[in-house]
């Protein structure tokens, strides 16, 4: 990167030939890595790439196996435990890190807290968190409980609490993964008023447009090497993700094979209310993939919840191949041939500390019992076909899941949820977090799935998903049903105008196809 008089522009915080690896497994092979003050500098890579390796040694929270990383032209060792923040490189985790219970003023000073006499200086801390904020053009009181916040008020809030410790070099780890279309812009505006401060920012994301939008330059890892660094005014988003994954992905949604018109309906929902939804009515034929779009908070997964039973339903009808159906929890639904697959993967969906097969058999057990006793043997065996099913790579078996790439999380999840043989699985943001590669994969997974039959609800926030996968799609907004598109009328500009409100619903014959 360079100045606008052509001199090259100062590096404030570099990686050189930096290698890492946990015991004999390597991750990082002599990756080099600089930032300049004012710049967005994207690091990309498909899942297991090394990026979070990588931001994690930058940020001192790992150290090298070998290499050496540079602060402003010296050669340093970064302090450990989040030591560095003192230096002004501050990472801001993929999961927020804020204490639910405190305020926003003592969330910021956490652990620095101003005192004054030996007490805590409340009021000084109020006006320096408010001083940031309104530097930031946040709108968010000092004294609010950080658990009343929206999502985006939090990740506001984290960015805050960065600023009030000088940070220099600001690391970002997927700090859009949860936010809306509107949300994210917010974000971003935030961040250029910062780059305009001098404060150098790393960002990972997974959403090619956002790197495009934002970032100055782009590195992309590959398996734990370097394969190139390049300013965005010579990338695409095709270029991008054909450097991160190696070979084309033209392909990215397969071909849609058009389900049968007289297929039977399988589930039908009349009239549906619960919290946060009211009167939604919708069928799903066998086969069939079925989309949910909508602006976050339209209520299509207390749709989903509603459902399977964990969200209670006050009202409306549900039918399962013609009969009534009425599931007070979520283990009768999977016993009745209906699966969900939670959007919260490392909250809901998998137990972290655990290993793959427990967590691939938990909603099955009495599939692997043998004379009363859990079956290691069949655990094992069912483990190897979901491997081989779903291209789950992990280096054991007994590994922690959560020290697994997001794509193999999710890729385990797909598994866990299809171990119960369902034949309508309801998948809520099944791509979330991933990367474009991985989501190819699981792109082909949901239409060979439908292919053989199943009968899928597709629950995203990405609407290209939305639109590359689903026959039909269902669009939300409010907690109502805002109307049904098909066919040609699938499209981007058609699906917001209804989540929007600036098209309302004329078809209520089309529940079905």
């Amino acid at each position: 990167m360079s100045s606008a008089e052509g001199t090259p522009a100062p590096i404030i915080l570099s990686a050189n030939r930096i290698s890492k690896s946990f015991g004999e497994i390597p991750v990082l092979f002599s990756v080099d890595f600089d930032i300049c003050p004012g710049e967005v500098h994207a690091i990309i890579g498909e899942n297991g790439a090394g990026k979070s390796t990588l931001i994690k040694i930058l940020s001192g929270i790992e150290q090298p196996t070998s290499g050496s990383i540079s602060y402003d032209g010296q050669t340093v060792v970064l302090p450990p435990n989040g030591a560095a923040e003192a230096m002004g490189i501050v990472l801001i985790h993929q999961e927020q890190n804020l204490a639910e219970h405190l305020t926003v003023s003592e969330s910021i000073f956490l652990g620095r807290e101003i005192k004054r006499f030996g007490f805590l200086d409340l009021r000084q801390m109020r006006a320096r968190a408010r001083a940031v904020m309104e530097m930031l053009h946040v709108h968010v009181d000092p004294d609010a409980r950080i658990n009343t916040l929206s999502v985006a008020d939090k990740q506001m809030v984290e960015i805050a609490k960065a600023i009030s410790r000088d940070a220099r070099v600001l690391i970002m780890d997927e700090p859009t993964a949860v936010l809306s279309v509107a949300e994210t812009q917010t974000l971003f505006e935030q961040i250029r008023r910062l780059t305009a401060r001098g404060v150098a920012v790393i960002f990972i994301s997974h959403k090619l447009d956002e790197i495009m939008e934002l970032a100055n330059r782009v590195t992309v890892l590959r398996d734990g090497q370097l394969i190139a660094t390049v300013g965005t005014e010579a990338l695409t988003p095709d270029s991008i993700a054909q450097m991160m994954v190696g070979r084309e992905l033209s392909n990215l949604y397969p071909p849609k094979h058009e389900p049968d018109v007289d297929a039977p309906v399988v589930l039908a929902v009349r009239n549906l209310v619960a919290k946060g939804v009211t009167n939604i009515s919708f069928d799903l034929r066998k086969g069939e993939i079925l989309g949910f779009a909508g602006l976050i908070g339209s209520g299509r997964t207390a749709v989903a919840e509603a459902v399977v039973g964990l969200n209670h339903r006050s009202g409306g009808d549900i039918t399962l191949n013609g009969k009534p159906a009425h599931f007070a929890r979520v283990a009768q639904s999977v016993d009745a041939g209906l699966a969900y697959m939670t959007k919260d993967r490392k909250g809901k969906g998998l137990l972290l500390n655990m290993g793959l097969r427990p967590n691939l058999t938990l909603l099955t057990l009495n599939k692997h019992l043998k004379f009363g006793f859990l079956d290691g043997s069949s655990e094992a065996r069912a483990l190897e076909r979901a491997v081989r099913r779903f291209d789950i790579r992990a280096r054991d078996a007994a590994v922690a899941v959560g020290r697994l790439s997001g794509g193999n999380q999710q890729k385990l999840m797909l598994g866990k949820t299809m171990e119960s043989e369902p034949d309508i699985i309801i998948m809520d943001e099944p791509t979330r977090g991933i990367d474009v590669g991985t989501k190819q994969q699981i792109y082909h997974i949901i239409a060979a799935l439908a292919a053989e039959g199943k009968s899928i609800i597709l629950i995203s926030s990405e609407m290209q998903e939305v639109i590359g996968l689903s026959h039909r799609v269902v669009v939300m907004r409010e907690g109502r049903l805002a109307g049904v598109l098909e066919g040609a009328e699938i499209t981007e500009s058609e699906i917001m105008r209804y989540a929007a409100g600036i098209k309302q619903s004329e078809h209520h014959d089309r529940i079905s196809a």
